[in-house]
């Protein structure tokens, strides 16, 4: 019976503390898109990569 004095309190602050944390994520635009992550990958970019030359700067 002296667990669920500790156990309730301790829960409660848990359901809130998650719901403040998806209350956050909903708000900053965690949500906004769900599809285009899953269909970048079916998005295939088929041009070859570009040919480096011994000449060319390096990279940014």
């Amino acid at each position: 019976m002296e667990s669920l004095f500790l156990l309730i309190p301790l829960s409660v602050l848990a359901v809130f503390g998650i719901g403040w944390l998806l209350w956050r994520a909903v708000d900053g635009g965690q949500f906004d898109d769900l599809d285009t992550p899953g269909q970048a990958i079916l998005m295939d970019d088929d041009r070859p990569p570009p040919v480096k030359h011994p000449g060319d700067p390096p990279a940014p």
